[in-house]
């Protein structure tokens, strides 16, 4: 409890740095995909309540579909990408140069449905041995930009096993199944970013991928170039890229950037 109590003193701490009480409020949206939907939940109203600002999000997607909604001239203040998109977007002018922060990273997980049995997947060879014993997996669309499930042909490619899995693959084209599909026990093992296995209903993760074919997503945040409300959204920005910030990504999943 003490250890809760301090985290939240410095947290509140770097809010009254980074996001000072306006006279002004704004109202500051943010787009993102869902991975980092479980540590925003937290750490928006923290910043609303010190900054007085209000936030609304849309994390309901990727962030490649998010990206394009930028691209496209969808009106927002702040998006949260990879670094590959945010630079690209950064050098069409569509991000504000130097608004750039690092937030987190988060890698990939292999998950079961509750109770079940749970494969080694601790090493490379161990992991391999699991795909080809599992009677099904499952994962989103690659076909939709998953990219989780893009990746993951990848390795499979590598690994030699790539025919041997396309056998076993079940597609979701409904996101609602990535996770509910496994929780029901209709196909043994999911692949998902460690962040959203961890909230989800009825699943467990096993672990994430191996050292040796594991895959980051760094997180960071960008302000979007026709915002309206560009300082409370760099103020946005500091505040969940803050040190303190990083005790409650750390909780959820994810990894210092």
């Amino acid at each position: 409890m003490m250890r809760n109590w301090r985290a939240l003193a410095v947290l509140c701490f770097f809010v009254g740095l980074a996001a000072p009480k306006s006279a002004a409020a704004a109202e500051i949206k943010i787009l993102s995909g869902s991975a980092i939907e479980p540590a925003m939940a937290e750490l928006i109203p923290k910043f609303e309540q010190a900054a007085g600002h209000k936030v609304n999000f849309d994390f309901d997607g990727t962030i490649g579909g998010m990206t394009d909604r930028v691209r496209n001239g969808e009106v927002a203040d702040v998006l949260i990408a990879s670094a590959s998109q945010i630079s690209m977007l950064e050098k069409e002018a569509k991000i504000v140069a130097g608004s750039r922060a690092d937030i987190a990273k988060v890698g990939i997980g292999v998950f079961v449905r509750k109770g079940a049995p749970k494969p080694d997947i601790g090493f490379v060879d161990a992991f391999k041995r699991a795909m080809l014993a599992a009677k099904s997996i499952g994962w989103n669309d690659p076909a939709a930009g998953a990219p989780v499930s893009i990746y993951m042909l990848g390795v499979f490619e590598r690994l030699g096993i790539a025919e041997e899995m396309k056998r076993k693959t079940v597609t979701f084209t409904r996101r609602s199944e990535r996770f509910a599909a496994i929780a029901r026990g209709d196909v043994e093992i999911g692949f998902n970013q460690i962040s959203e296995i961890i909230t989800a209903p009825g699943v467990e993760l096993v672990g994430p991928l191996p050292a040796g074919i594991q895959n980051y997503t760094l997180f960071i945040g960008g302000v979007v170039a026709t915002s309206k409300e560009q300082e409370a959204a760099k103020a946005l920005l500091r505040f969940v890229s803050s040190p303190a910030a990083q005790a409650i990504w750390t909780a959820k999943g994810f990894e210092q950037p």
